[in-house]
Parts: structure tokens; sequence; C-alpha cells
């Protein structure tokens, strides 16, 4: 009877979900990657299916983004298949998934946005969004992820970050006497000169993704090996078919994310390394002679191409990896 139930039970959840993700399919997408949150790599993966799904994963913008992620409706009312739901559909990064950004400056970001409407510009971020922890740390993180893009390059604050820490104290500083005068009701942002910042190069291509790497933990705006282009011609494999297909024989180009030493029973260092392309992501161990061979390549976030042998190890996929060259 349990087995009976047990069966029934979870085909009622498969159908279920089986209809939402059919009918439903950005606002499954965002319940599943809210569900995730935190856990880097099934976002990852997540991503990639919204990728196949034709679903765009859009980075944190401080007028859209909510705490958690969200689905951006499209206009068109149905979508080309003409199942219900609209087309066109997005899903947005929330604030709470950027790193350095706490939940007491997103609640404030949110109800500023509810109150009075949307943001203008940077110097209207930093006059309305009243509260403590809109520091140095946190105006990094949002600048770093992409959420003021619609009003500056990131870059641009990186580089008068102190400049807009002046700013806030000037503001904040007038608007305290303002606030103590029996005559003065309202704070006058005239009465101090307004944000200028200093014009400087944007942010590179590189810069961008390894920002969203270390406050998102996973690349947004694109992938490092985006740029190789044709340089890839040699590789025959993406991670996705590795996995699936299972080839004897493996071939393909990734980005080494980690690299993971351990020293053999002889003493010999091995390294275990985790690759990611586009697709997926998966293990490749690289034993002693390979190491000595190639180790002067194997440094994390280096774009490599790998060939080797498909492996399975303790029912994990990985490549045992006899030859690595770089890209």
């Amino acid at each position: 009877g349990f087995n009976k139930a047990h069966a029934a039970s979870y085909g009622r959840v498969a159908y279920q979900t089986a209809y939402m993700k059919t009918h439903f399919p950005a606002e499954y997408m965002c319940a599943v990657l809210t569900a995730e949150a935190g856990d880097t790599e099934k976002i990852a993966r997540v991503i990639t299916e919204c990728k196949r799904m034709n679903i765009p994963v859009l980075p944190p913008d401080i007028n859209s983004s909510f705490k958690d992620f969200t689905t951006v409706k499209g206009n068109s009312p149905t979508r080309p298949d003409n199942t219900v739901g609209p087309d066109g559909d997005q899903i947005r990064f929330g604030l709470l998934t950027i790193k350095n950004l706490g939940e007491g400056i997103a609640d404030a970001i949110i109800e500023e946005r509810k109150t009075n409407g949307a943001f203008t510009s940077l110097q209207n971020v930093l006059e309305r969004v009243d509260s403590k922890n809109l520091n140095k740390k946190s105006i990094e993180a949002l600048a770093k992820t992409g959420a003021l893009d619609a009003f500056i390059e990131r870059n641009e604050i990186i580089k008068n970050t102190e400049l807009v820490l002046q700013y806030m104290r000037d503001f904040s500083s007038t608007k305290t006497r303002n606030q103590s005068s029996l005559f003065t009701l309202m704070t006058d942002s005239s009465s101090i000169p307004p944000l200028r910042l200093e014009k400087v190069a944007p942010a590179t291509m590189d810069e961008k993704l390894k920002w969203e790497k270390e406050l998102l933990g996973l690349y947004v705006s694109g992938h490092p090996l985006d740029k190789l282009g044709g340089d890839m011609q040699g590789t025959r494999h993406t991670i996705e078919v590795i996995k699936t297909k299972k080839p004897a024989r493996v071939s393909l180009c990734a980005i080494i994310t980690r690299a993971k030493r351990i020293i053999t029973k002889n003493g010999d260092a091995m390294l275990f390394l985790r690759l990611q392309d586009r697709t997926d992501e998966i293990e490749a161990v690289v034993f002693p002679r390979t190491l000595q061979e190639y180790g002067q390549l194997i440094i994390e976030e280096n774009c490599v191409s790998i060939k080797g042998k498909f492996s399975e190890r303790n029912g994990t996929p990985s490549i045992i990896a006899n030859e690595i060259a770089q890209i």
C-alpha cells in the first residue's frame, strides 16, 4: 500500500510540475530559482535550462528587482504555440541574491520605490534610500552586478566611490540641519553641489563577468568562453553532451572554476578540477603525470582546452584529463 501511495503521490506532483512548466514556464522557472537560491551550482543549471527555453535571466535592477527572483511579464497575450501565457517573459535576479547587500538595504530600496516611485538617477538613489546599510560595500555591490546600469556605467561608480560617499555625507548633513530648523520642513538638495563623477574607461566584459561571478555566484551578462569564438573549433563536445552521451574520448573547452590539490599515497600531487562551459559543469581529474606536464596552465578562471577520457566516479560523470592547452 505504501509503495502504491508513494508512486501515486510522486506521479501527481510530476504531472503538476510538468503542466506548470509547459503552460507557465517563466513563473515555474522563477519559482525553481527562488527555491534553489544559495546553491550556485543548481542555480547555474536552472539558468541554462531557462536559456534553452528562451527565457532570458536578467541581472538585478534597482527599479524592478524585488528580494527574490521575479517574473517580468511580456507584452504579447499568447505565446507562438498558442498555449496560455504571455510571450517574451523574463526573469529578474532579486536584490537578496547580491552578496554584500543585506536584507535591510533591500527592504529600504523596495519600500522607497513602492512609496515614491521609480528612481531616476544615482543621485536620486543616494538621496532617497534612507538606510545606514547604504555604504561603500553595498553601493559597489549594486554597481558591480549591474543594478545601477540604467543610470550610469559600472566602472564610473567603482572608480568614483569616494565622490559618491562624500555626496552622501554632505546630503545627510544638510538634511539633519534642515530637520533641526524650525523654519525648514524639507531637505533642500540644491544647497549642496550636484553629484558629478569623473569620466573613466568603461568596465571590460572580463571585469563585468568577474564581478558578477564574485557577487552573484555565476556569470549573467555573458560567459568567459564567448570571447573565444573560432578558437574553439578543435573541440567536439559540450559538458551537457558529455554527461548525456558519455563518449569514450572527450574534447572540450571550459573554464576552470575550482582546483583542489591532494597528495597520493606515493607522495605525488594530483588535482580535482571543476570545469564549466555555457551548458553545465563537470569534474575533471588530473593525475600526477599529466599535472607535471600541464600544471602551469591549471589556474582558476583560466580558459583551457581539455582532451581525455570519460569516467564515472561514485556515480558522478567526470573526465580524466590527458592533454591540456591554453586558449
